[in-house]
């Protein structure tokens, strides 16, 4: 077969149209940032595959979009940079909804109401947020609970606030006495004392927190996943995976049932 001018421009051209559609078949995969060791939020296993609460909303969520998702491990601090760097499309870790947050991320709507407890080692005198006063403290590094801290640093009068970028970590500084108290989300401290002795949540700090999915700012997906959560919202999936993973049936009107709309700076 002869070959024109006209033939050869028009097979490259394709083949130049085929080979730059290769990266967007690649990235059809939903990316998922999650911190491995925040059960029963999410959880890296001995195999390496995640499981959790979150981890089963996030899978969901893919099939629901005709694709799977892809999990990978951060540190609690780089999350945050890899939904802004586009490395993930989203970000999985009972994270909460922070104007200060939405300046440079965005979140889906959230679907659970959180608040944050005080664990100690069973038989300490610090039972609640006052007796901090004068405590060392363990919070996770630019976590909600390390912010909040913070900020109320001279009312409470701790005597310091160590961070730490695992759980594991804080934990263990707990149980050898580095620190007196740490202060987490406190579903994940209930959890994580079950499969340890010696330690408990001595109290419990209502804060109205509200944890969602992070994803990058103003993200294309970022509608087509907040619908697809507002489904899950309305025909009780949502509801039943809460029950699977944190022991009973979510409030009858709380987060976990009621479809939302994107949240945007003020409304926290």
């Amino acid at each position: 077969m002869k070959l024109n001018r006209r033939s050869i421009i028009g097979a490259v051209t394709g083949l130049a149209l085929g080979l730059t559609a290769l990266p967007s078949l690649a990235q059809d995969v939903l990316r998922v940032g999650a911190y491995p060791a925040n059960p029963p939020w999410q959880n890296r296993t001995e195999t390496g595959t995640f499981e959790g609460f979150e981890v089963d909303i996030v899978n969901e969520i893919a099939a629901r979009m005709g694709t799977t998702a892809d999990i990978e491990g951060y540190d609690f601090r780089a999350l945050f940079v890899a939904t802004a760097s586009g490395r993930v499309d989203m970000v999985i870790s009972s994270l909460t909804i922070t104007d200060e947050r939405l300046e440079s991320q965005s979140f889906t709507q959230p679907y659970v109401e959180g608040a944050m407890g005080i664990g100690v080692r069973e038989g300490s005198d610090i039972r609640s947020l006052e007796d901090l006063r004068g405590r060392r403290v363990g919070t996770i590094a630019t976590s909600f609970p390390e912010r909040w801290l913070n900020e109320r640093a001279e009312e409470i009068g701790f005597a310091s606030n160590n961070t730490y970028d695992n759980t594991a970590n804080m934990i263990t500084d707990l149980m050898t006495g580095r620190v007196e108290a740490v202060v987490n989300d406190v579903v994940g401290l209930r959890y994580a004392f079950t499969q340890m002795q010696g330690l408990e949540v001595s109290h419990e700090i209502v804060t109205g927190e509200r944890f969602a999915m992070m994803m990058a700012k103003d993200s294309p997906l970022l509608e087509q996943v907040n619908d697809i959560i507002s489904e899950m919202k309305t025909d009780g999936t949502m509801a039943e995976l809460y029950e699977r993973w944190l022991g009973s049936p979510p409030p009858a009107d709380g987060l976990t049932v009621t479809p939302l709309p994107i949240p945007t700076p003020g409304d926290n």
